[in-house]
Order: C-alpha cells, then sequence, then structure tokens
C-alpha cells in the first residue's frame, strides 16, 4: 500500500509538469486528473475495492507510457511539445527506480530476522516490478535520444547500473541452481517419508530460480540493446531454462512442458503475423545450409579419418563421419528453431523424457549398441575380415554400432547383432599373415615310408601358393587300426588357405596312385579258432 502511494505521488510529481499541448494536452490532463482522484481515493477504501484502486492507477500509469509511445511513432514527430513531457518523464522514471532499490535494501536488511523464504519471494515479485520499470526507462532515454535530448550520463548509469545488476543475479541464479538440486536430491532419497516442509522448500526454490532467471534475461536483453558483452550470462540463463530435475520423470510435468512449448509457438505466430513468412524462409534456408555444411563436414572428415596413419577400422571411420554430419545439422536445427523464436528449454527437456521412455523399451538395441562401441573401441575385426563368431563363419561385409553384416562361404548374407557377436568368441581368421593348413594322408603297413615322405615333400614344395617360410611340417603321426598316417603342414596366406588344401588333397591322390602308395580302407583281422570236442 505504502509502496504504490509513493510512486503514484512520484507521478503526480512528474506529470504536473507536462504542458498542455494542442490535442494531446487534454488527454494527458484527463489521466492526470485519474491518477490524482485515485489517490486521495486509496486512503478512504479498504478491502477488495482498495485492490481495484491500486490496479485502476496501475493501469492509468501504463496507459501513459503507451501513450507517449504512439505519440513517438508519429510521423510528423512535434519536438517541441514531447521535449518537455520527455524530460519531465525521464526524471519520473528516475525516481521510481531509485525508490526501487531503497524498498530492494529495506527488504533485503530484513533477511535472517524473520521467514526468509518469504522474503526472499517479496523480493523476487520485487525485482519482477523493477524489471518493468527497468525497460520503461531504456524506452524514455531512446525517445529523448530521438529528440535530440542529453541523455549521455543517465544512460552510462543505466548501464552501469544493469551491469552490476546482471552480475548479481548471474550468481544468485548459480546459487539457487546448486540450492535446488540438492533439495531434490534430499527429496529423492527421502522416498516415501518425504516431510511437507522439504515438498516445499522444492516449490520455492523453483519459483524463486524462475523469478530470478527472468530477471536475469530482462537484464540480458536490455544490455544488449545497450550494446554489452552478455555471452557469459546468456550460457547461465541458457542452463538454468534448460535445467532438467527427477521431476521431468514424471508424465505431468512432461505434459506441461510440451503445453508451455506449443503455447509459446502459438502466441509467437498470432502476435508476428506479418513477419512470420520470412522467418520461416530464414528457417528454411538455415537448414537448407545446415545440410550442405553438414556433407561438407562429413567429407572433410572422411579425409582426414581415412589417413592410413591414423589406422582407424571402418567403422571408427563410419562413426565419425556420421556423428560429424548430424551433429552439424542438428545444431542447424537448433539455431533455426531459435531463428523462429521457440523456446528450446521446454522442447529439449521434451527430448529428455521422450529419451527416457524410449530407453526402457529399447533396451537391447541399446544393448547393441553398446557393444558396438567396444567393437570400435578394441576392434576385434574389420570390414574384409574372414571371422567366426556367434557360430557363423564368414566374411565381414558392413558394420554398424547395432549389427555386423557377415557373407557366409556359401553366399548368404547374415545380418547378427553385436551383442551376440562381442558376447561369444571372435575368431578372426584373418587378421594374420600367415595360417597353417592341417591335413592327414595315410599309407598302408606295407609300404616304403621315406618314398611317401619324399612324394608328400615335393607336393608341398612344388605348390606355388605354399609359404617358404615358415616351413611345412611332414610327419610320421600315428600307427592307426587300418593305415600309418602322416601330418602336412604347410603354411599359407589366409586368403589361399582352401585353394592349398583342395590343390594339395587332389595332388597327393594322383601321385600316391601313380607312385602304387595304398591308401588303405578300414578293415579287421579276425582269426577263429576251432576246438576240438
Amino acid at each position: 500500500m505504502h509502496r504504490i502511494i509513493a510512486l503514484i505521488m512520484l507521478a503526480i510529481v512528474g506529470l504536473s509538469s507536462l504542458p498542455a499541448q494542442a490535442d494531446t494536452s487534454s488527454e494527458l490532463t484527463s489521466l492526470q486528473t485519474s491518477i490524482q482522484h485515485d489517490v486521495a481515493l486509496l486512503s478512504k477504501t479498504h478491502g477488495e475495492l482498495t485492490n481495484f484502486t491500486e490496479y485502476k492507477i496501475k493501469q492509468n500509469t501504463e496507459l501513459l507510457h503507451e501513450k507517449l509511445k504512439e505519440l513517438m511513432a508519429e510521423p510528423d514527430l512535434n519536438k517541441e511539445m514531447l521535449s518537455p513531457i520527455i524530460k519531465s518523464h525521464l526524471i519520473f522514471i528516475g525516481k521510481v527506480d531509485n525508490y526501487f532499490k531503497t524498498k530492494i535494501a529495506t527488504l533485503q536488511g530484513q533477511l535472517g530476522k524473520g521467514d526468509d523464504n518469504k522474503i526472499m519471494m517479496q523480493l523476487s515479485m520485487l525485482e519482477a516490478e523493477r524489471d518493468q520499470q527497468l525497460q520503461a526507462y531504456l524506452d524514455v532515454l531512446g525517445w529523448a535520444k530521438t529528440l535530440g535530448l542529453n541523455t549521455g550520463d543517465q544512460t552510462a548509469q543505466l548501464t552501469k547500473n544493469l551491469i552490476a545488476r546482471a552480475d548479481g543475479f548471474n550468481s544468485f541464479v548459480q546459487y539457487t541452481q546448486d540450492k535446488l538440486k540438492q533439495a531434490v536430491k534430499e527429496v529423492s532419497l527421502a522416498g516415501k517419508d518425504v516431510t511437507a516442509e522439504q515438498t516445499l522448500n522444492v516449490t520455492e526454490l523453483k519459483e524463486r530460480l524462475s523469478y530470478a532467471s527472468s530477471s536475469l534475461g530482462v537484464a540480458i536483453h536490455l544490455l544488449d540493446i545497450l550494446g554489452q558483452d552478455t555471452a557469459d550470462m546468456k550460457e547461465t540463463l541458457f542452463k538454468s531454462s534448460g535445467d532438467i530435475t527427477q521431476d521431468v520423470l514424471n508424465i505431468d510435468v512432461a505434459s506441461s512442458l510440451f503445453e508451455q512449448w506449443l503455447t509459446s509457438a502459438q502466441n509467437y505466430l498470432i502476435e508476428n503475423g506479418p513477419g512470420i513468412v520470412f522467418k520461416l524462409f530464414i528457417f528454411v534456408l538455415i537448414l537448407v545450409a545446415a545440410s550442405l555444411i553438414g556433407k561438407a563436414v562429413q567429407k572433410l572428415v572422411r579425409k582426414a579419418v581415412s589417413n592410413s596413419k591414423l589406422k582407424f577400422s571402418v567403422l571408427l571411420q563410419e562413426f565419425f563421419i556420421s556423428l560429424s554430419g548430424k551433429a552439424t545439422f542438428t545444431l542447424g536445427v537448433l539455431i533455426a528453431l531459435s531463428q523462429l523464436g521457440i523456446e528450446l528449454a521446454p522442447l529439449l527437456a521434451g527430448f529428455g523424457v521422450a529419451g527416457v521412455i524410449i530407453g526402457f523399451a529399447l533396451q537391447d538395441t541399446l544393448s547393441n549398441f553398446a557393444s558396438g562401441m567396444m567393437i570400435l573401441v578394441y576392434r576385434p575385426y574389420d570390414v574384409g575380415d574372414l571371422i567366426n563368431a556367434a557360430g557363423v563363419t564368414g566374411k565381414v561385409s558392413h558394420m554398424s554400432l547395432v549389427s555386423t553384416t557377415i557373407k557366409t562361404l556359401d553366399n548368404q548374407r547374415l545380418i547378427i547383432p553385436n551383442n551376440k557377436i562381442w558376447g561369444d568368441t571372435i575368431n578372426n581368421i584373418t587378421v594374420e599373415h600367415q595360417r597353417r593348413v592341417d591335413m592327414t594322408f595315410g599309407i598302408g603297413y606295407s609300404d616304403d615310408i621315406e618314398k611317401t615322405e619324399k612324394v608328400l615333400k615335393e607336393i608341398i614344395m612344388a605348390h606355388p601358393k605354399v609359404l617358404k617360410t615358415p616351413e611345412p611340417t611332414i610327419k610320421l603321426h600315428t600307427l592307426g587300426e587300418s593305415s600309418v598316417d602322416f601330418v602336412v603342414r604347410p603354411w599359407a596366406k589366409p586368403e589361399d588357405y582352401w585353394d592349398v588344401y583342395w590343390d594339395i588333397t587332389r595332388t597327393v591322390k594322383m601321385r600316391f596312385d601313380a607312385e602304387n602308395i595304398s591308401i588303405p580302407f578300414p578293415q579287421r583281422d579276425i582269426h577263429i579258432y576251432q576246438e576240438s570236442v
């Protein structure tokens, strides 16, 4: 009550100096008379009538500001008539600002002497009222500059005050965020035993953070108009508006965030009708540019990661290439959305809720993704390798973070989830440059062993795909039931394994036949004994 009376008395002082000029004189005088009448009425009213009178005074004061704004926008601006009005109004606005400072200081002095939470909320609401006053102050300074009035000292002082105010709110927002996180953590730990006091504390801190963030946003906006650097404070404001607590897991809160975004979008379309077409054009232009830039970034990354010195796997190369392009385009989408005036904080919060829900629904897919990341990091195989994994043997034809495509030796294409491969033994057949070919050949007990060794050695050494080093092994291995068995173990390149195996097997059969070396069938000697009765 006293604060409003003091403000209105200041308004009366300011308005009493308004000159009666032509067509505007009667209208401004009428506003002055109305405000004076309502101020006098305040001391005689009670209850709801007092609230109504206060509301009416506030409306008339705002109307005065709008009238001056209209006069300043007229094409045939009457500087001679408006200059004294604006100068007088500027003095009034300055006095109101000083009153706010005094009132805020008085409230701050009461901290620690009563209910601090209640006092902090009163301070927050008072600061919100001062935000409106500061915006009006900057408007009037702009009008005064247009009229050629000297406002250098006042502008410099306002800039200094705004910098100090923004810096204070910047720190206060960070402090409140930390307090809120701690309060939410305490509520979470309490679970069903949470107290009403703890819940109220979280609610009050959220309201306080909302007021503080709003005041910081106003200060940043005004400093931007004055040409000041506000990058650090904008980062704090973004973190504040994008801070996600455990409450977003509640479907009601998620719905509220979505409704907030939708309402913001609708209001934007209604209020900015004529300019929406141009902004949509900018939106599409940014998306097209982001797409082109994303493709260009992908090409640069592809050249960088394909450098032979880096020795990246194909999966890792594709991962970086895909990530760079998508990240660039996503950043472009966010920038484009910001150009439409859409608040990103509620949108990102909604994505966070959706991410949690999708995460529960796609647990198996996320398991495959995690396995794909492990394969990406440890590189047990790469595209083109011949592997045996998950009970399948074949060549890797394609890899992703979710699955691996294998083309079997009989030309079947199998797509195997990565968690099946990573959770099993992985045999990379082609990772080594040499592979041993294990073969066993049997001869009859009556055949010449030395001759057989010589024939086998000639066959092995004559094959063009058998490696000279390591040396092949040709040894008499076992004396079986039906045959004398030789082990033959030449070495070949992995890709030549089956050619060597099949060629040598064929050649051994043909040479054994030519050299009269038998390859016995399984046989068993049966001895029959007869006993005379």
